[in-house]
């Protein structure tokens, strides 16, 4: 399961659909556009649909998923995406779907009419496999198996690397100095294009008014040039902001050049570099870092799995890497970056894949590795010891004490005891108001408050005028003076229908005088 829950415009998914989710991109100039793949290798959109960007054969808007049929089966590796928006993708076969915005040609297809559903950009790439695609503001590159960087649309600053400012409506290859190379790692800030050669060089080439290409001048470049500010520092990736970028090298470093008004080359001050600065980490590795055409944000994560951020963050100027909480840089993008886009493909790392919270719910009431088993009602509830002692002291106590291999339990249900061992699994309660009272008498018996908190929240969630009184009862019952007030002050607010229930007419002497003289206290009896 891919985690996309950051990401508003998947809030309205509903949970089976978000489980299936594999591969995902967020982008628009609201963040308010989406696509994403799932594990049976469908593709759907949904969003603002500006200029046919969601490929759906029209341009209209949809809140709800859209499946895009020319690419489900299509296994993509590899996708980008420019302002307008335009949108272009790389299969595992090594082809090249695009459409959305195409007013300076940027969809490769010879044309400037917009595409409102994927088509194959052939020209010059029909007996290529490309592996990797970058898009700027207007203008893609491409990156095939041999090493070859292919370019096209908008070159008002040369970003497409012919050698002229004219727009390049097809793919044309990128040679000059990148003849006889081979190229491994390509990126596109807004106006500008990057690459990283097998042998750890870089070039830039395109607008570079605030220093972007990292040569030194603020001079805009027609075709590639090398930074020679780099020679003898192997690079292994670069990436591009909006008008900055950051390049991470073979020993982890991280140097950063161009724009830097929002801090996001992460130097301690807002003054823009020609040339390639290294960054400070305090000597820590650094294993990636991120950034995005759109935004002026900088994120990088260690070898330890630290994620740090700078740069233009909800508006703040963060000069100096920050360290987060987070865990992948991509976090940094959905919840700082401006618009909150994600700055590369997400994607899960093999479908199989299982985080330790979903492994150890899958292994609840599994009887295939289980070393325990508790006998409630006549039924088995298969657990593991270690995991129980772990999250729950009464157990700590009691399977220290006891080498048993069956536990039969007499004080609780069936129903109420599965859904406590399975809380000790999952951290989550499923049950209704009326089960979750028992739930809430073992929680007070064993002493667990979090889980307690839980049942209360689960009975608030679910009171009736039918069941009020009932669960009034229970609070009482079980000194739950938070969920007792709650649910006093429910009956008061629905006194006529509440007692004229079943529940108030069964009610305990003791507990009914309690609540009418409780209950005239707050006037409820007054006309």
């Amino acid at each position: 399961m891919l985690d996309v829950g950051k990401w508003p415009v998947f809030a309205l998914l509903p949970p089976e659909e978000l489980r299936l989710i594999r591969q995902a991109c967020v982008f628009g100039s609201a963040a308010n556009e989406a696509i994403y793949v799932t594990v049976n290798d469908e593709v759907f959109a949904l969003g603002t649909n500006c200029s046919g960007c969601l490929g759906l054969g029209d341009t209209q808007s949809t809140i709800e998923p859209r499946r895009i049929d020319i690419l489900c089966g299509k296994k993509i590796v590899s996708l980008s995406y420019g302002t307008g928006p335009h949108m272009v993708i790389a299969t595992a076969d090594g082809e090249v779907y695009a459409w959305g915005h195409n007013g300076y040609s940027q969809l490769g297809n010879g044309t400037t009419n917009h595409g409102l559903t994927p088509a194959l950009v052939s020209t010059n790439l029909i007996s290529k496999r490309v592996t990797e695609v970058a898009c700027g503001s207007h203008h893609t590159i491409a990156l095939t198996t041999e090493g070859e960087v292919y370019a096209w649309g908008y070159n008002n600053s040369g970003q497409v690397g012919s050698g002229s400012t004219a727009n390049q409506p097809t793919p044309r290859r990128v040679s000059s100095c990148l003849q006889n190379k081979v190229v491994v790692n390509i990126a596109c800030g807004q106006l500008c294009s990057m690459a990283v050669l097998d042998n750890g060089e870089t070039y830039g080439w395109g607008y570079n008014c605030n220093g972007q290409l990292g040569l030194g001048n603020n001079g805009n470049q027609q075709t590639p040039c090398r930074i020679a500010a780099l020679q003898g520092i192997n690079i292994v990736q670069v990436v591009c902001g909006y008008a900055h970028t950051l390049a991470l090298t073979d020993e982890g470093f991280v140097y950063s050049w161009g724009a830097n008004s929002y801090g996001q080359l992460g130097t301690g001050n807002k003054s823009n570099q020609a040339v390639p600065t290294l960054i400070n980490m305090d000597k820590e590795r650094m294993v990636e870092v991120a950034a995005c055409h759109t935004s002026h944000t900088s994120a990088a994560k260690t070898q330890s799995g630290q994620v740090l951020m700078w740069g233009q963050c909800r508006g703040q100027a963060v000069a100096s890497p920050h360290l987060t909480h987070f865990t992948s840089t991509d976090d940094v993008f959905a919840c700082f970056a401006t618009p909150a886009v994600t700055w590369h493909l997400l994607s899960v790392d093999g479908d199989d894949y299982l985080t330790v919270a979903q492994s150890l719910k899958r292994e609840f009431d599994s009887s295939e590795i289980s070393d325990l088993k508790f006998l409630v009602d006549g039924k088995c509830i298969h657990v593991h010891k270690a995991l129980l002692k772990i999250r729950c002291e009464h157990f700590r106590a009691l399977l220290n004490e006891t080498d048993e291999e069956t536990i039969e339990i007499h004080q609780f249900t069936y129903l109420v005891y599965r859904a406590f061992l399975e809380y000790l699994y999952t951290d989550t309660i499923n049950l209704p108001p009326e089960d979750a009272i028992g739930l809430l008498d073992l929680a007070t018996y064993y002493r667990e408050s979090r889980l307690k908190r839980l049942c209360q929240e689960t009975i608030k969630r679910g009171i009736t005028e039918e069941n009020a009184i009932t669960l009034l009862s229970a609070a009482v019952k079980y000194e739950a003076r938070d969920l007792e007030e709650f649910c006093f002050k429910f009956c008061v607010n629905h006194l006529t229908a509440v007692t004229q229930t079943q529940a108030f007419a069964d009610m305990d002497h003791d507990l009914l005088k309690n609540f009418i003289s409780k209950a005239s206290r707050y006037g409820a009896f007054k006309n």
